[in-house]
This record gives structure tokens, sequence and C-alpha cells, in this order.
């Protein structure tokens, strides 16, 4: 790297290559406090659920998908074979995004959402990607927003009983049951539910790396925290004993939680292009660049991770903004360190994400056997699209997982899994 650059995210308290496997076993550490609930800051909410033994056959539910700026929802049917068909899918913006919504509002919004398929099933599979604590019953009550959602009068509810009860004021026949997942819980079930012939997995986890970030994996009976074996869900997100540089600090006063989900705000696609916006505004101002590039960069009134993909990718495309400033006003010297210090913020989200993998599956108790490795299921565009973050995840978990502490892993995707997986969890009695 660059000695100027080096120098100057040092200054900035950016820590280069973070160690993998030391921020692990804090994370670790973390984890096992929240599993005795001994003032963690992860969540780790348990479930009560585990993988079906066998798929379902012969039966239909209706699927909600609510988490990052979308909402999705359509019917999953199971025929006698229990192959699986996806039909009536709708996708509209997640409620809470625009605009601050009331608590009646946020469930009327949804109600409306959901009139394509009012009574097709007495059942729901409701994948709500936010912290939960779950009930026993498969309903889930709110502990908080992420990802900029607002509508604070929904924290602290059973989002199973108030949708119900937004259904039943739309006309709908009673529903036996809607069961709240997260996510990763999806992720992990449609990853035990897509196995091809001829694998065995020891042990899921499922990892979400998109606009947020979050993993769920499959604990073992555990006496000392009075667990019986069930899916967990970490709010890997929610961790703080992490570094923070200053564009970190700076940007996250921006947010609607300032001070929370610092680990997230390090790795998932809502930060990864706001954070980059402050570290060049940062080198701009110290004086890494000429004139007219810190000019042209100032100029700059935010910065997406499109914008910040499409550059790492690409650094002299003329259709991204930086790719403009590259071919246009840079010289080729401003146009590496703005690379660098890119490519950098893009780096630390795939070590911190091989961290939190490799502490789930620590925390499995599995993989020792490298014929029956962990079935790790990854969802997420941050994760398949974001520049060598996927690459790099794999080199880091083949170095410390595998090589350091003997534990055999495999990474996995397969189509609609989120979709997938939160029908599984809706026929979960």
């Amino acid at each position: 790297m660059n000695n100027q650059v080096s120098a100057f995210l040092s200054a900035h308290n950016f820590v280069n290559h973070v160690d993998v496997l030391t921020v692990a076993q804090a994370i670790l550490d973390d984890m096992k406090k929240g599993l005795r609930k001994d003032g963690a800051d992860q969540d780790m909410i348990r479930t009560f659920c585990n993988p079906p033994a066998a798929s379902a056959k012969g039966k239909s539910v209706i699927v909600i998908d609510a988490g990052g700026t979308n909402f999705r929802s359509c019917l999953v049917t199971f025929d006698d074979a229990g192959v699986p068909s996806i039909s009536d899918m709708e996708k509209t913006r997640m409620p809470g995004v625009e605009k601050e919504l009331s608590r009646k509002d946020f469930f009327e919004q949804i109600a409306n959402n959901l009139e394509h398929l009012k009574n097709k099933s007495d059942r729901i599979g409701f994948c709500f990607s936010y912290p939960m604590e779950i009930q026993e019953d498969g309903d889930g009550i709110l502990l908080g927003f992420s990802k900029e959602v607002k509508a604070p009068e929904v924290v602290g509810s059973k989002v199973g009983a108030c949708l119900k009860e937004a259904l039943s004021a739309h006309g709908w026949n009673s529903i036996k049951r809607i069961t709240l997942c997260n996510d990763t819980v999806a992720a992990l079930l449609a990853g035990a539910a897509c196995a091809e012939d001829g694998d065995k997995y020891s042990s899921n986890i499922g990892f979400i790396l998109g606009t947020g970030m979050n993993a769920a994996y499959i604990q073992p009976d555990c006496d000392c925290c009075n667990i019986k074996k069930q899916i967990v869900v970490c709010e890997s997100g929610k961790f703080l004993k992490v570094n923070r540089s200053d564009f970190d600090v700076d940007f996250d006063r921006t947010t609607v939680k300032p001070g929370t989900f610092y680990l997230e705000k390090l790795c998932s696609g809502a930060y990864l292009g706001p954070v980059s916006w402050f570290a060049l505004k940062a080198a701009a101002k110290d004086g890494l660049f000429t004139e007219k590039t810190a000019a042209a960069i100032n100029g700059l009134e935010t910065l997406t991770l499109i914008e910040m993909d499409k550059f790492l990718h690409h650094p002299y495309d003329k259709s991204c903004v930086l790719g403009k400033i590259a071919a246009e006003v840079a010289t080729e010297e401003d146009v590496d360190k703005m690379f660098q210090i890119l490519d950098a913020i893009a780096e630390r989200s795939a070590r911190y994400s091989a961290a939190i993998l490799t502490a789930c599956a620590v925390k499995t108790g599995e993989g020792k056997n490298s014929s029956k490795p962990i079935c790790i299921l990854c969802d997420g565009t941050t994760f398949f699209k974001t520049y060598k973050v996927r690459e790099r995840v794999y080199g880091y978990l083949d170095e410390v997982l595998t090589r350091q502490l003997g534990i055999y892993w495999n990474i996995v995707s397969c189509d609609n899994d989120i979709t997938l997986g939160a029908a599984i969890s809706g026929l979960i009695d």
C-alpha cells in the first residue's frame, strides 16, 4: 500500500488487516455471555426450532420477507414429492423506510401489501429481519429496528399477534399460525433443505451480508447455558468491541441510532458507501489528493455502495461518479490512493465477516470431519457482488478455520433461499 495512504489510515485509527482469529475470539466470548444472559452485546436469540428431518409435502404457506428496503410476499406450495414452487410474488417498499409510522399504520401497510394473498393459506412464514425475542409459539417480540426503519411504536410488540389483528380487520379467515424468523434462520433452513444427494453436513450456519449483516447457527445442548439443541440468532451486527476509525465515528453520528450496531456499520451494504465518502473527504482535507481531485471529491453530496463498488471494479468507468473524477480530473496517483482507501474498507468487511463465521463455526462444536463439513449458506448482494469480499472471506476461512482450527466448512447458495427457508419455518409446529 502507498505509504501516504497507510499513514493517513493509521492517523485516523483505521486498522488495516485486522486479525480474523482475534476478532472471532472476542465475538465468541460475547456469544457465550449472550447465551448466559450476562450483559453481552449480541442478543443470542433462541428460536426453539431445528431444521425439520423431512421436507414438507402437499402444503402451502404464505411467505413474507421484510428486511432492508424491500418487502416481498408470495405463496410457496410444496407438491406431493416435497418440491416447492413460488407463485403470486409481489415486491414493494419496506414500511417505515420512507417516513416514520405509528404501530397501527405499520401493520396496516403490511396488511395492504398482502391483499393479493388473502385467504390462500392459514399459515404464514414471516421472515422479519430485525432483532426479535422469539416466543415458543413462533411469534416474536421486536427488540429494535436497524437499517434505518422508522417505526418506534412497534418496538416491544408481538409482531405476529399485531399482524393477525390487522389481517382480521381486512376480512381474512382465521390464521392458524404466524411463525416469525430472522433472515439468517431462513438461510440456515434453506441450506439444510437444499443439501445435494451424496452430501452430509454436521451442522448449519446462515449468514447474511447485504443491506444489513447477521448470522445464525445451531447451538448444541449446553447445560451451563440451560439450552437444548436449537437454532440461535446472534444479532452479530450489535457487537461493539471493534476498532472504529474516525470515518466510522463521524458517519455513526449521522445515523438514526448512533452508538449502536458498530459491527454492522463496519460491514454491511447500507453503510460501506457512506463510510467511504467520509474517508475520501478526510483524505481530501488532509492533502492526499491534488487540488482538482480534492475539489471534485468535496463536491460529492454522498456516496453509495453501488458507486463505490463500480469504481473498485472499473476505476475509470465514467458512468460512476468516482470513475468520472478518475478519468477527467484526477492524476494516476490520485486514482491509486482513492482505490486503496476504498479497497481497505471493502477488505475490512471481508475480515470481520470471516470472524463472525469463524465464531459461529466454533460454537456449533462440529466440522471436525472433513467429509461432514459445516454447511454455511451465505446470502446478500454485499457478500456476492462487492469487490473481492466473497473471495477474501473464502481465503480467511481457509486459513483460520481449516488450517489453524481444524474445522471443515462449505459455503453454499440456492435460488430463492430466504423465501424457501421462511416457508419451511412457517410449517414448523
